[in-house]
């Protein structure tokens, strides 16, 4: 049985249960504010979440999709089915500020700009540690701890850090 506030729509109280499943990569957030639940929809007792994953081949999206299984049914849905959709492509603009304090606070420095930007990742200004602050900060490598993240180094406490790309 399903519990259901009566406050909220079907799809709303799916969403709160999703915004509890933390991303298995970064746990201070969750799946739903790094943007990657696209939509929820419902086909008699199947439920369906759309993901579009942060990289055409992420890792962590079986994870997920077990862990929006799990969570789903231990909140009495029976039927879930997890979809991955590829376009519109996942963008860093789809995680709002909260979201990146919150990373940045985890000491990842979040994505900086727009992606429309023509900016590339060799170009940018500067991208501030999240730990001290400086933005005296050297690319150590495009690719830190998941495809979606690059290595810096800040010069100034020479703490290393992972920055999440602009995408």
């Amino acid at each position: 049985m399903v519990s259901v506030s009566s406050n909220l729509t079907p799809k709303e109280q799916v969403y709160q249960f999703l915004a509890e499943v933390p991303d298995p990569e970064i746990p201070v957030i969750t799946i739903v504010e790094l943007g990657v639940v696209r939509d929820v929809l419902f086909h008699d007792s199947l439920i369906e979440v759309l993901l579009t994953p942060t990289y055409s081949g992420c890792p962590a999206m079986d994870m997920i999709d077990k862990m929006i299984k799990e969570k789903l049914h231990s909140k009495g849905y029976g039927s879930v089915k997890v979809t991955l959709v590829y376009k519109p492509v996942w963008t860093t603009d789809w995680m709002n500020e909260k979201t990146k304090e919150k990373l940045r606070s985890f000491g990842i420095a979040p994505p900086k700009g727009q992606t429309n930007s023509k900016k590339s990742l060799l170009q940018e200004e500067s991208i501030a540690c999240p730990q001290c602050k400086s933005e005296n900060t050297k690319l150590k490598s495009l690719f830190s701890s998941t495809a979606c993240k690059a290595l810096f180094i800040c010069t100034d406490c020479l703490e290393p850090f992972d920055y999440f790309k602009c995408i």
